[in-house]
């Protein structure tokens, strides 16, 4: 067990700085008698005084400010979990989230759609935009290959697309429920004013949107039950769950497997006809 009054920030910097090679940051190698950044360095890096700077390391001086950490994580070239990391120890929190649009998915994520055979599966982003699935999410879910990119996120198709809409049996329901868990999506993932556009378009052609996003109703996704009417196998059961992609905050892996064996083979006989 660590000593409650152990420095744990300070050695979390120090050690950091040790690791940081002084030439990539521009720095003269020579007359260096310990490995990486002097302090000094960070400090200035940081634009904070060097005083102060060795004050955290040495736990005087009181908690720093979320934009002095910041700031020196910028300095360090911290990477968002070390950057968390720095935070819990300095703040006891995480930092803020700071959106940044998604850069699509690795080919080991894919890969990893593809082997849940009968299970639709999908990846999508914080604003909702499906960037990646398997072919049982397109036999069951939606063919997302056949829509434009722009016209591939889950709430503009609950609203805006008759086949999404008529395979949901109590659709009103579903649709609440979908627009208060990408309220707070959108909110967690501080992205609010990247779907403004989209929100500004939903209400302007779907008074039932319009309505539901006054209601400003949040709910978490998690998990949960779902019928869909599927055109071709009728009633399908299934259950859902939501996945955080772990190292990538702005992405969720969303899988639906089917609730009996009656339903599995639904949908092993829709993946073979190829329908």
């Amino acid at each position: 067990m660590p000593d409650a009054n152990e420095n744990l920030l300070g050695a979390y910097l120090k050690d950091r700085r040790a690791k940081l090679d002084p030439a990539a940051f521009g720095f003269p190698l020579a007359r260096r008698r310990t490995p990486g950044l002097r302090r000094e360095e960070v400090a200035q890096r940081a634009n904070v005084s060097t005083t102060w700077y060795t004050w955290l390391e040495q736990g005087r001086g009181g908690a720093p400010s979320a934009d002095v950490l910041n700031r020196i994580s910028h300095a360090m070239m911290l990477t968002d979990a070390e950057r968390e990391h720095l935070f819990l120890l300095g703040l006891g929190r995480p930092p803020e989230v700071r959106y940044r649009a998604p850069e699509g998915i690795t080919p080991r994520l894919q890969r990893l759609l593809d082997t849940l055979e009968y299970s639709p599966a999908f990846i999508r982003t914080a604003t909702w935009d499906v960037i990646a699935w398997n072919r049982a999410a397109a036999a069951v879910l939606t063919d997302y290959s056949k829509l434009p990119e722009g016209q591939r996120n889950v709430l503009r198709m609950m609203f805006r697309n008759a086949g999404v809409r008529a395979a949901q049996p109590n659709w009103r329901n579903v649709a609440r429920f979908v627009v208060a868990s990408f309220r707070a999506d959108v909110a967690r993932a501080g992205a609010a004013g990247m779907v403004q556009s989209l929100v500004d378009e939903l209400c302007a052609t779907s008074p039932e949107f319009a309505a539901m996003w006054r209601d400003n109703d949040v709910q978490a996704h998690g998990d949960g039950a779902k019928v869909l009417h599927h055109a071709v196998v009728g009633p399908l059961s299934m259950e859902f769950s939501a996945f955080a992609v772990d190292g990538r905050p702005d992405l969720n892996m969303v899988v639906y497997n089917p609730a009996t064996p009656a339903d599995a083979e639904k949908i092993r006989t829709l993946l073979e006809s190829g329908r």
